[in-house]
């Protein structure tokens, strides 16, 4: 079991080695010819003077396979629309474009920059816009992709207290008004409404596209009625869903965030499917509705300070069972240390502390197994060709001795999903972005820059792997035990700083209980010896 067990932790390591970080570094170098074609892009428009879209820019298709599914109709949009507001909060600034939309949210504080110190951009060009509607009629919604809406202000600051902007667009057959209230924050209130009955579709928009990598989930994330989520991820929409019952919807990235929510209504919403399968989502509206919306980071005391049924947009995967009390509790105590990097050690010795009695008694029937290894070999040998009887001598050895072989594993096995929930904690929270730790350690979220981490890491695991009684006995196996340290450093190279950190603070705590234990063992072990001869010497004697 313990075999298997590093095993599967080598495939998980070695699945991220070989195609995770691949596939990031891919991501990452179509981002770069993405901004490289946008810069161009933006260049000729200046040399020609374009500031405005003609309506030939505009393509709308409706095909009636959407229509039976009452979905929302497909447009292409030129991206060039002029912006027509702008919004500054306390940590953002909101653009919106001539078709209502939000074109474009910048984040204004110091600690969200990208690796050039700019500022980061949740949006990148011709993908969807949260605030866009379409409408079910095809005439109509031909007509909104041409109209420009007007807007009340064409700067409003909403960095101390909330601001009110009224967008208005007046179509042939109905007019279509949105009055955002914004708030500091960055989030905001919509009540959305048409003049005349209209069936139309709202949008938080496509993902941000920041940090869009396989180390994290990214997609669309919808929340009911009843608390459950619905996560489709990027690539996994094969064909438009619709869903009822939904009281929040939101795109996201690694960091970031666009969301509409109202946990007092039931929404329904449908997810459509882009040309690379990744979702998009349309709420349903009839008339007029009331809505609250958020784009920005996925810090969890601002989601939770706007209702903390929308902290579900921070999503841990398969252990977030384990990860949110995990992520609570790294909360509580930065909230006293005020350091993450403090706060990741205090955590895992929290954690070791928590698992000590176990662990303890692991390291003790190790020491024991190490101790009758000799005879288990014996047994072994003597038996060779009866297995069932060896196992049958070496289960009453284990029982006489009082050595459990089960007891050096489970404590391994317990801490491989506390280290899965930590590691996807340590992934997706964005408090850690831009959160030193000491010296050279200016962000807690990207790898080390130097590597002494992770060295240190893997020098603390080959000191314990060296004290640790080892139960192996085939020299191939033991062999590949030896390895294990350079390979886990190697790996970790690339990992967040924070992960690592808490891996090598775990190393530190394991290497000294089991040091104690071993001089504990050998205290013990030199006691029953003087006992047996001063036993042999008193035989003597009579």
């Amino acid at each position: 079991i313990l075999v298997a067990t590093l095993i599967s932790f080598i495939f998980f390591i070695g699945y991220d080695f070989l195609y995770l970080q691949p596939q990031q570094q891919l991501l990452e170098q179509q981002k770069k010819e993405q901004l490289a074609k946008e810069q161009a892009t933006k260049s000729i428009e200046i040399n020609s003077s374009v500031t405005t879209p003609s309506a030939n820019t505009v393509q709308t298709s409706l095909t009636n396979t959407q229509v039976e599914a009452n979905a929302a109709p497909v447009v292409q949009v030129n991206d060039a629309n002029e912006i027509i507001s702008i919004i500054k909060t306390k940590t953002s600034q909101i653009e919106i474009d001539s078709l209502g939309r939000i074109a474009q949210v910048t984040l204004t504080s110091n600690r969200y920059q990208d690796e050039e110190h700019h500022a980061i951009k949740l949006f990148t060009a011709d993908q969807l816009r949260p605030l866009e509607v379409r409408f079910m009629d095809v005439a109509l919604n031909n007509e909104a992709f041409k109209v420009k809406v007007i807007a009340s202000s064409k700067e409003l600051d909403a960095s101390v207290s909330p601001v009110t902007l009224t967008l208005t667009q007046t179509l042939a057959k109905t007019t279509l008004t949105k009055t955002i209230t914004f708030y500091p924050n960055g989030n905001y209130d919509l009540d959305i409404a048409t003049s005349t009955k209209q069936n139309y579709f709202l949008t938080p928009g496509f993902r941000p596209n920041v940090i869009v990598d396989a180390y994290a989930d990214h997609g669309a994330l919808l929340i009911k009625n009843d608390g459950t989520l619905n996560i489709v991820e990027d690539g996994d929409l094969e064909k438009n869903s619709d869903f009822v019952g939904m009281q929040a919807v939101s795109a996201f990235d690694r960091y970031y965030a666009t969301a509409l929510y109202n946990f007092d209504k039931n929404l329904q919403v449908t997810l459509m499917n882009d040309n690379n399968s990744d979702p998009q989502a349309f709420i349903h509206v009839m008339n007029e509705l009331k809505l609250h919306g958020y784009v920005g980071p996925k810090e969890y005391k601002t989601l939770d300070a706007l209702d903390s049924r929308l902290t579900g947009i921070i999503e841990y995967g398969w252990f977030t069972f384990i990860a949110k009390p995990m992520f609570s509790m790294l909360d509580y105590i930065h909230g006293y240390v005020g350091n993450w990097g403090w706060t990741i050690v205090i955590l895992t010795i929290l954690v070791k502390l928590i698992l000590l009695p176990l662990s303890h008694k692991g390291m003790v029937s190790m020491n024991r197994l190490k101790e009758l290894a000799p005879k288990i070999k014996a047994i072994q040998e003597k038996y060779s060709d009866d297995k069932q009887k060896a196992s049958m001598h070496m289960m009453e050895l284990y029982k006489k001795e009082g050595a459990n072989p089960m007891g050096g594993c489970l404590p391994i096995l317990l801490q491989i999903p506390v280290f899965f929930a930590i590691y996807r904690v340590l992934i997706n929270a964005i408090e850690l972005k831009g959160s030193g730790w000491i010296l050279w350690i200016e962000d807690l979220s990207v790898m080390d820059p130097y590597f002494i981490l992770p060295i240190l890491m893997g020098a603390t695991m080959y000191i314990q792997q060296k004290i640790t009684p080892m139960q192996v006995q085939d020299e191939i196996q033991a062999k590949i035990f030896q390895w294990l340290p350079v390979v886990f450093t190697v790996f970790f190279l690339w990992f967040p700083a924070g992960l690592t950190l808490y891996w090598f603070i775990n190393n530190l705590v394991t290497v000294s209980q089991q040091y104690y234990v071993n001089k504990m063992f050998q205290a013990e072990k030199e006691k029953r010896h003087e006992e047996h001869l001063a036993t042999k010497h008193t035989k003597k004697e009579k």
